[in-house]
């Protein structure tokens, strides 16, 4: 598995997320339901990464 790919990933899925809940009153109300249903599922995959990194790690 490529650590640093995944480290990207990560950072970028929690930024994501952020940024939406920072200028949430500032979207247009037809992309807030699209953008915040991609954040959540990026930041869902970004947990599964970090657990299965965390489980592989000692192998």
């Amino acid at each position: 598995m490529n650590t640093e790919a995944s480290l990207i990933f990560i950072i970028a899925a929690f930024v994501l997320g952020g940024v939406i809940l920072m200028y949430r009153n500032s979207l247009s109300a037809p992309l807030r339901r699209p953008l915040a249903i991609t954040a959540i599922v990026f930041i869902l995959f970004a947990f599964f990464l970090i657990v299965y990194s965390l489980t592989t790690m000692g192998s």
